[in-house]
């Protein structure tokens, strides 16, 4: 078991200073213009294919960093860079680790690849799993899943929104209820290949940030996959369905509380894109401060803004060290007994409003133009306090598990 260090070592720091220099010099000069374009930045996703950042060969590296800040350390570094751009060339990592957690070896082989493509022919790939009645509350999931036991083939209906790469992508990733019956130890989750009839883009979203990242509903209408894209097999499925009814009837709420595990360990990554914009503010608010002059000097020999730097630093700090514990935790297989996993998203996630509402203050009226980034960078914020769980869904699940009370 690694020892926790707050010291990264030579190969982390090498692949951060990689991750940054790829942000500073190919993310940040297009980041305005795929935001006023809102559309997929196709072309930066291909440069991150070329020097191998957009694979899944590097994220895995960084996930099987035994230190747990391999992911933490690669998402500040590119959300550093630009938030739109970032979720773009992460997004089909949310897919391809649902393969990789539930598929089976030949699912992984035959999938994944198909989610990236190559350098010189790149593909997205979609995670389907919020809709519009069942965002936080993913019990009352309505996307279903029968098994067509003739054809050996699932069916499935229902529309999923929120969904980067929603429509766009070459493979989606569905959860979808095939037991009603078991809240979400009922659900399953699908491969749905390039071409199936029955899959459809719906509305694309408009957003108030990371516009350079496709978010879009997606439709389900009588779509039919072989039983081999159930993922995990029809065998797994039905062994693990009968545990979840005999569990169920002896420890229901244990059953729920088990799901947010997954939860836990995923949210400190999300801290990370977090901590990775406010310090983008926070550093351009700096850099203002210093070369800004009024009455004579610069704005931050004044009081007032440099308490305001001081306090921004501190809080970035603070939320980094909050993601880093999670994360560790996370890998080195620490119980979340405190709910530290969603303590890092949401402190972090919170710092980033509050860190670019601040940036634009210290630029003044500079500050609310385009002309620089901090007006973006407050736009993209406000997105970390509501997608992996709304700060409110944070505080209760803090709560709740502080007080003993089940988390449903």
């Amino acid at each position: 078991m690694a020892e926790f260090t707050l010291e990264l070592n030579d190969d982390q720091k090498q692949v951060r200073d990689w991750l940054h220099g790829f942000a500073k010099d190919v993310i940040r000069p297009a980041a305005a213009e795929w935001d006023e374009r809102e559309e997929t930045p196709w072309p930066v996703i291909q440069e991150a294919a070329k020097v191998g950042i957009y694979s899944l060969d590097f994220y895995a590296q960084q996930f099987f960093d035994p230190t747990g800040l391999g992911i933490p350390m690669a998402m500040e570094e590119l959300f550093w860079g630009d938030a739109g751009i970032a979720l773009s060339i992460v997004g089909t990592g949310l897919a391809a680790v649902g393969v990789l957690a539930n598929g089976t070896e030949e699912q992984i082989g035959t999938w994944i690849p198909q989610m990236y493509g190559d350098a010189d022919d790149v593909k997205v790939a979609a995670f389907c799993s919020s809709e519009p009645d069942a965002g936080s509350d993913v019990a009352s999931m309505r996307t279903r899943a029968v098994y067509d036991e003739a054809k050996d083939e699932w069916v499935l209906n229902g529309t999923k929104t929120w969904a980067t790469n929603g429509g766009i992508a070459n493979v989606h990733v569905v959860v979808a209820v095939v037991d009603p019956d078991l809240g979400s130890k009922g659900h399953a989750s699908f491969i749905v290949p390039p071409g199936t009839p029955g899959l459809s883009q719906g509305q694309k979203f408009k957003k108030h940030g990371i516009r350079a990242s496709h978010t879009a509903e997606v439709v389900l209408e009588d779509v039919r996959v072989p039983g081999s894209c159930l993922l995990g097999g029809k065998d797994k499925l039905d062994e693990r369905l009968a545990r979840a009814r005999e569990r169920a009837k002896k420890d229901g709420e244990r059953v729920k509380n088990a799901a947010m595990a997954t939860f836990e360990a995923s949210r400190p990554a999300v801290g990370a894109m977090a901590v990775g914009t406010a310090r983008a503010a926070y550093e351009v608010a700096l850099d203002y401060a210093r070369t800004r002059q009024q009455f004579g000097r610069p704005i931050i020999d004044n009081q007032g803004v440099a308490f305001q730097l001081a306090d921004m630093r501190t809080q970035i700090d603070a939320a980094r060290l909050l993601v880093w514990r999670a994360s560790w935790m996370a890998t080195t297989g620490k119980p979340f007994t405190s709910a530290e996993g969603s303590m890092s998203k949401l402190y972090a996630s919170e710092v980033a409003k509050k860190v670019t509402a601040q940036a634009i203050q210290i630029l003044g009226g500079n500050g609310y133009t385009r002309e620089y980034p901090v007006e973006r960078m407050h736009r993209d914020a406000a997105i970390y306090t509501i997608f992996e769980g709304t700060s409110e869904i944070q505080r209760l699940v803090i709560a709740r598990t502080l007080s003993g009370m089940p988390i449903r």
